[in-house]
């Protein structure tokens, strides 16, 4: 299977079904910080990731909502004093598609680089 960071996500139409449990267990190894939570009867993907002040996290959060845009594909984002939570869904299917995993693979990846607040 290809890196999920190298991959792009596509356009995802409503009659698409959501990802299996099988599915799930290929893609998580590649994401293993981030777990499955389900809200409302829908799983998303989840992580926080960690910042020494809010204006790191605010930094953080405007790569994510850019990748977003880029991407096309657009997560709940929580940016609190040294933490934002992002969280990863498909809204049309109600539910986890493998875009979800391209992009937190993505989110990790901005993690990683070190962040410029000025």
């Amino acid at each position: 299977m290809d890196s999920l960071e190298q991959m792009k996500c596509v356009a995802c139409r409503g009659d698409e079904p959501t990802v299996t449990d099988a599915e799930i267990a290929q893609y998580q190894p590649q994401v293993p910080e981030w777990t499955i939570a389900e809200r409302d009867n829908i799983r998303r993907l989840e992580r926080s990731f960690k910042f020494s002040n809010f204006r790191e996290a605010l930094a953080f959060t405007n790569l994510v909502g850019e990748l977003a845009e880029t991407e096309g594909h657009h997560p709940a984002i929580l940016t609190e004093w040294g933490r934002v939570t992002v969280t990863w869904w498909t809204h049309k299917i109600k539910g986890l598609h493998r875009n979800d995993f391209i992009m937190a693979a993505k989110t990790d990846k901005l993690y990683s680089t070190p962040i410029k607040t000025r």
